[in-house]
């Protein structure tokens, strides 16, 4: 069977997991941990890196450093995992959902601008499949409202747009270090604070409400329950296995691309004759090659091209379900105008295996499968 992700730990990652183990210290922000910040915020060139245990954890701190208050909402796409809006709700605000673009499936500008009220606090954009989403249109529009821009970068890591690293564009970003994603430690993530008004209280919320990092520095002699927070630090292990990706981030990436590019060249013959979309890269827009799609023309089509592909021990998989649809999201939450295009994708979209030691043999059967399965 071909997975559809594999996790690859071909550098330094036991090594550093063992030069953790024998150093003693395990817990967070440790050795590792301090490298590992420190080489994200060169490569973004933006704010403050801050190791967090998931992505997840990372959207809460975010929710926490924008001091919702009931009534307060939060536009997002409705075509996203569900901590994108759950992340606000379990903070006090109001998650409202709006459509994506067809074209790149992330949040459509013009639905966020009709979406927005007196209510609104910020606007959450998700870069699909590592793709930017319209930040000119959208900056644009929380300027103009003063809203909070968050990126939930968690597809995106080195990603850009008109050359300029996603996740340093909204005050807040958030990154994934999941299993799935291109580099991970198992389960992680970090929070990227790119306002500096920001930074203190993101490092307090992140040590369960106490200045504990202002003692480590230095900068008090003893700390304290100064604000509330949770234990969001990553443990210095999973910091050191994560340091040995970033060291082959470069390959990674390029074998990544590699793999993408042979898909979009040696597929779309084959998408033209059988009416499937497979992704596309707007100009100006440096894609992180996390995911390639294919979205077929309706659901009974998707079934059948994911029972196709087993059959050949291929594991391909669909991907979110609209959130405006689910209990919580219909109840808790609040949906503006259509969201068609984000229901179209929960039923049509399918997503293909890439991941860093897929072999060409591996993709050249993943190439015949999808030659030989027929829309009609």
């Amino acid at each position: 069977m071909i997975p559809f992700n594999r996790a690859s730990f071909d550098g330094n990652e036991l090594v550093y997991l063992q030069r953790a183990i024998a150093h003693g210290h395990v817990s967070g922000n440790g050795p590792f941990t301090r490298q590992v910040e420190e080489e994200l915020e060169r490569r973004l060139g933006g704010g403050r890196a801050l190791l967090t245990t998931s992505c997840t954890h990372a959207l809460e701190m975010a929710a926490l450093l924008l001091r919702l208050q009931p009534g307060d909402e939060v536009i997002v796409p409705s075509y996203t995992f569900v901590t994108s809006a759950s992340a606000f709700l379990l903070h006090g605000g109001t998650p409202v959902f709006v459509d994506i673009d067809p074209a790149t499936l992330n949040i459509d500008p013009r639905a966020v601008e009709a979406a927005i009220t007196d209510r609104t606090r910020a606007v959450l954009v998700v870069h699909y499949g590592g793709v930017a989403a319209d930040l000119d249109r959208l900056t644009a529009l929380c300027r103009r409202h003063g809203l909070t821009l968050i990126e939930d970068n968690a597809h995106g890591l080195f990603g850009a747009y008109r050359g300029q690293p996603l996740g340093t564009f909204g005050a807040l970003a958030t990154q994934s270090f999941h299993e799935t994603k291109n580099i991970t430690c198992g389960e992680g993530g970090a929070l990227i604070v790119n306002d500096p008004q920001l930074v203190e209280r993101a490092e307090i919320l992140r040590e369960k409400g106490t200045d504990r990092s202002r003692f480590l520095r230095g900068q008090v002699d003893k700390y304290t329950w100064v604000d509330v927070g949770s234990s969001y630090v990553l443990s210095d292990l999973l910091a050191g296995v994560l340091l040995g990706q970033l060291e082959r981030y470069d390959a990674i990436q390029a074998r990544r691309h590699d793999i993408w590019n042979r898909y979009a060249s040696e597929l779309v013959d084959w998408a033209a004759k059988n009416g499937v979309v497979l992704p596309h890269i707007p100009a100006g827009r440096e894609h992180a090659a996390h995911v390639f799609h294919l979205r077929v023309p309706d659901l009974t089509t998707r079934d059948r091209l994911i029972k196709h592909f087993r059959e050949r021990d291929i594991l391909s998989v669909f991907h979110y379900q609209p959130l405006h649809l689910s209990e919580i999201g219909s109840t808790r939450g609040r949906q503006s105008g259509p969201c068609r295009e984000s229901e179209l994708a929960g039923d049509c979209l399918l997503r293909l295996p890439l991941f860093t030691s897929l072999t060409g043999e591996e993709q050249s059967r993943v190439i015949d499968a999808a030659r030989a399965f027929n829309t009609n």
